[in-house]
């Protein structure tokens, strides 16, 4: 490995020897865990770092200057641990079971630890950082214990597998979420006009721009395809006087849905079913929406959600198909410029794939069996269902907004969290929401609003400008 090569942030990458003789006392090396952690570490994370990190006999390896943030390593074996490929389901799973802390902003933690490792190491790095890495203790238990990764069974997309996906993420517990989502329990993200709005508020406005681009009207028949915990429906039969019809697969969702509805002495005007959209074959819609609910549909089964929705609604009718999508070009954003050869891309998908494993923690603990398509392909599909494309929004900086104020929600509610979930419940969703708001924040991901028309004779029934959704 070459000593003094430039890193992902213009720090020279030294040798393990030189890093470790440079920042840890000489009575450090009496013990060999430390030793080989130190060694390992140094080389990892080179001097000048912004980030201290504590080893779990309480020693340091210093920021060079103010740190930004502590990295706390609560055991011998956590190391091992936390950097075994690939780099991100061991990273996470570390997190969550406590193997290691962030003291401090766990933004800055995320972003600098992720720019670091995503680095284009070469195969000489890589093997040598794999032979330090064996050389470190092995730990035989994580110090926390608690929700479990997800084990679903039966044929992916299947109603059965579905229902238990959905319900193994949002069935964690209705007073859990409650503690850092907005007063209408709205888990998508929200409209901030300003940038400067509260939660509530910028969920309320998003409540207010969906509908104004579904031109609600008193009396309109609306689905809601994923209605969660029932806040829209709600605010659709209260605001604009439609009578609405919500779908949910979580349990726990259903359940609060329909107290607060009757609670609001909404029954009849609206009603919460726990049930699959697919399950829906006989109804007839003025409007439809979806908020957050296709990404759990799969790439191969898009057509079918089209064509049913296309079928449930009525000629003249609007669909707002609202959900998070993959972006291509982040690809290139990852360092795989355009016309780069095909072997090199091949190379480097294999490298991010084996050493990172992007996408695992997800599958695993957030969202089972969940997948991201480009909107262009969404809308693609949607189209060759018998949808017109209206409109299509791009909400990205406004869901980073969101996860930045649900994090800092749940981070302030952290006993009451543990109490009615699990430390590994409450450990699990703050990463989760501070590794989401990183890629909103950097476009690997982002969320759109697209209105389709189903058109009657050519006509959709939509004035001539989007000015009545601005008024």
């Amino acid at each position: 490995m070459p000593a003094h090569r430039q890193g992902v942030t213009g720090i020279p990458f030294l040798s393990c020897s030189e890093v470790a003789m440079s920042h840890v006392a000489s009575a450090i090396y009496a013990n060999p865990s430390l030793e080989h952690a130190v060694s390992f570490l140094g080389c990892l994370f080179p001097s000048p770092r912004p980030f201290t990190i504590r080893l779990w006999d309480g020693s340091e390896l210093p920021a060079s200057g103010r740190p930004c943030f502590t990295l706390r390593l609560n055991h011998a074996g956590a190391v091992r641990r936390m950097f075994t490929p690939p780099l991100e389901i061991s990273l996470t799973e570390a997190y969550i079971y406590g193997d290691f802390d962030i003291e401090g902003d766990i933004f800055i933690a995320f972003h600098e630890i992720y720019t670091i490792l995503t680095h284009a190491y070469s195969l000489r790095e890589i093997a040598a950082l794999a032979r330090a890495l064996v050389a470190l203790p092995i730990s035989k238990s994580s110090p926390l214990t608690g929700r479990g990764p997800a084990r679903l069974h039966g044929a992916i997309h299947s109603r059965e597998r579905d229902r238990a996906a959905i319900q193994y993420h949002y069935d964690v517990g209705n007073d859990f979420y409650a503690l850092w989502l907005d007063r209408h329990m709205q888990y998508s993200c929200g409209y901030f006009p300003t940038g400067q709005e509260d939660l509530d508020t910028a969920q309320t406005r998003k409540m207010e721009h969906s509908c104004r681009k579904l031109r609600l009207q008193p009396g309109d028949r609306l689905l809601d395809i994923g209605c969660g915990w029932g806040g829209l429906a709600m605010y659709a039969a209260e605001t604009y006087q439609a009578n609405v019809v919500g779908v949910t697969l979580s349990r726990n969702q259903a359940a609060y849905a329909n107290d607060r509805i009757a609670s609001a002495g909404l029954n009849g005007r609206v009603t919460i079913e726990l049930k699959d959209y697919r399950e829906l074959n006989a109804e007839s819609f003025d409007k439809i929406i979806s908020v957050g609910m296709f990404e759990h549909v799969g790439r191969q089964h898009l057509p079918e959600y089209f064509a049913r929705t296309c079928r449930l609604l009525k000629s003249g009718g609007l669909f707002l198909n609202h959900g998070i999508a993959y972006w291509p070009g982040s690809e290139y954003a990852d360092g795989v410029p355009p016309g780069r050869s095909v072997r090199a891309s091949g190379v480097h998908r294999f490298l991010e794939r084996w050493l990172i494993g992007s996408g695992a923690f997800s599958q695993r603990y957030i969202f089972p069996d969940g997948e991201l398509v480009p909107v262009s392909e969404v809308n693609l599909i949607a189209e060759r269902t018998g949808f017109e494309v209206r409109d299509v929004e791009n909400l990205r900086e406004h869901y980073a907004l969101t996860l930045r104020h649900w994090a800092k929600r749940l981070e302030e509610h952290r006993e009451q969290a543990i109490r009615a979930a699990s430390e590994v419940t409450y450990r699990t969703w703050r990463l989760f929401l501070v590794a989401s708001a990183y890629a909103f924040e950097t476009g690997r991901i982002n969320v759109n609003q697209t209105l389709l028309s189903k058109p009657a004779d050519g006509k959709c029934n939509l004035p001539l400008t989007r000015a009545d959704i601005h008024r």
